[in-house]
Formats: structure tokens, C-alpha cells, sequence
């Protein structure tokens, strides 16, 4: 029985899988467990967080945090939840639209994106960026660019 080439991968794209893999089972562990300890959140609590912080008016329409943040609505929900119950994230009415709801940052919310940034971004550069050169990090970026614009076309620039 003959099998299509395209059945498997080579050894070069196996091994490329094999570093991809573990990048996507490892940096977001370790991006937690920093979190956690650093700040008491975990990275999709931060990273909701950091969307929201980076707009004008510190808050975002669900709909719309959900997508900058690469969540499911249901899961941004149980995210937003959680933040709630800490008083860091508060939802409210979309003065422009009642059928939306907003997610906002509370002045505790506030503090724990700015208390928590920099130790953030330093783990993120520690793990990611310390290790590449600046031509390698404009290869990983354009690579990566184009995978994530087959996963979600929403994202295409």
C-alpha cells in the first residue's frame, strides 16, 4: 500500500511541530504561574484586563473585548465573572447601545494592570524575546502572522 506524502510530516516540519507544541503548552503556564504570583490572576484574567486598560475610555463592549482577547464569549463571561468577584472588572450598560454590555475597570483593576505590567513583561521577554535576535523576532512575527490569519481571518491586517 503506497501512503500520500501529504499523510505525514517531514522530519524537518515534525520537529517544527514538536517546538511549536510545546511553546503552546509552555508559555502559557509559566505566563500564569508568574501571574499568579505576582499579581493573584491568572494571564487570561490579565490579558482581558490589559485589552480593556489599552482603550480611552477603560472599557470595551464584550463582543468586542472577546475578540482582541481570543476568547468565546462564554469563556470571556467566566473570565469577566471572576474579575467581578474581585471588584477589578465591573459590567455596564453600553450607553450607545442597550443592547451591549461593557467591561470596565475598576480603580482596583486599575492598579492591579499597573502593578502587574512590568513583572509581566519581563517574564515575556525572559522567555520569548532575550533568546531571539531582532531578525528572528520579525521572522517568528510574520510567521506567526500568517497562522493566525488562517485560524481566524478576523485578524487578517
Amino acid at each position: 500500500m503506497t501512503e500520500n506524502m501529504n499523510t505525514w510530516l517531514t522530519e524537518e516540519e515534525n520537529k517544527t511541530w514538536e517546538n511549536v507544541w510545546s511553546f503552546y503548552v509552555g508559555l502559557p503556564s509559566k505566563l500564569d504561574a508568574q501571574l499568579k504570583r505576582d499579581a493573584g490572576i491568572s494571564h487570561f484574567d490579565y490579558y482581558a484586563m490589559a485589552q480593556i486598560s489599552e482603550t480611552e475610555e477603560g472599557s470595551l463592549r464584550m463582543s468586542e473585548l472577546a475578540q482582541a482577547a481570543d476568547m468565546s464569549l462564554s469563556h470571556l463571561s467566566r473570565v469577566i465573572t471572576r474579575l467581578e468577584k474581585k471588584g477589578l472588572v465591573k459590567r455596564v450598560p453600553d450607553p450607545n447601545d442597550g443592547r451591549s454590555t461593557l467591561a470596565e475597570l475598576t480603580p482596583e483593576g486599575w492598579e492591579v494592570v499597573r502593578k502587574a505590567a512590568p513583572g509581566h513583561v519581563s517574564e515575556v521577554r525572559r522567555l520569548v524575546f532575550d533568546n531571539l535576535t531582532p531578525e528572528e523576532t520579525r521572522a517568528i512575527s510574520s510567521a506567526m502572522a500568517k497562522i493566525v490569519n488562517v485560524m481566524n481571518p478576523e485578524h487578517a491586517a
